[in-house]
């Protein structure tokens, strides 16, 4: 099963233990780092990711920056299902 399906990326943000714990314990979340006031979130496939995350921190009341999500490219996929790179 393919699991890289959605990268939520969220800038300048102030999270501390418990507030990671709640972003991780969403449905479908199944990756989560964060790392100089980034947050980067990784969803398998389900709608409305990106609306779940930011209703979290907004009922958390976190402010945040810029906010952007990805979906998988064609070698994103290759790489989960094969472990190599593309070629050109």
């Amino acid at each position: 099963m393919i699991k890289t399906v959605e990268t939520v990326t969220i800038e300048a943000v102030m999270l501390n233990e418990d507030q990671l714990q709640m972003i991780k314990e969403l449905p479908h979340v199944f990756d989560i780092s964060y790392e100089d006031q980034v947050l980067t979130v990784r969803c398998t496939t389900a709608k409305h990711n990106l609306i779940r995350i930011l209703d979290t921190l907004k009922n958390q009341e976190i402010v945040f920056g810029r906010v952007y999500s990805e979906l998988p490219t064609l070698n994103d996929v290759f790489l989960e299902i094969t472990g190599k790179q593309l070629r050109d």
